[in-house]
């Protein structure tokens, strides 16, 4: 299934970046356009509100990504969810549910939203 392919393949790009702290890798899976809410309230659009975002999250924080559906939405876009536990330095976990679109841009699958709601 073409949804489950690109998402899988495409949030483990994600957690590989993030729990390396490669910011600039991170973004670059983002569309230019690319609409994102992560743990704030505040609602981001584009790669440099992004980017800000990515580079405020402390060292040492690491992300467990399970890929829970997805969805083919068209010939070039892709839906779904994922339970997403980031885990701080000390240990702490943090459970969220991720909602995310991903779509076929400029010869690659990049993330057009993404976002996050803590679970429990």
């Amino acid at each position: 299934m073409i949804g489950s392919g690109v998402l899988a393949g495409l949030l483990e790009n994600w957690r590989v970046s993030f729990d390396e702290h490669r910011v600039k890798d991170i973004v670059g899976l983002f569309a230019e356009d690319a609409l994102f809410q992560g743990l704030s309230p505040r609602l981001l659009v584009g790669r440099a509100e992004i980017t800000t975002y990515y580079e405020n999250v402390p060292a040492g924080m690491t992300a467990a990504v399970e890929l829970l559906h997805s969805r083919t939405v068209g010939a070039e876009a892709v839906s779904g969810f994922a339970t997403v536990t980031f885990t701080d330095a000390s240990g702490v976990k943090l459970p969220v549910r991720l909602s995310v679109l991903a779509q076929h841009l400029d010869d690659a699958w990049l993330i057009r939203q993404y976002h996050v709601s803590k679970l429990g």
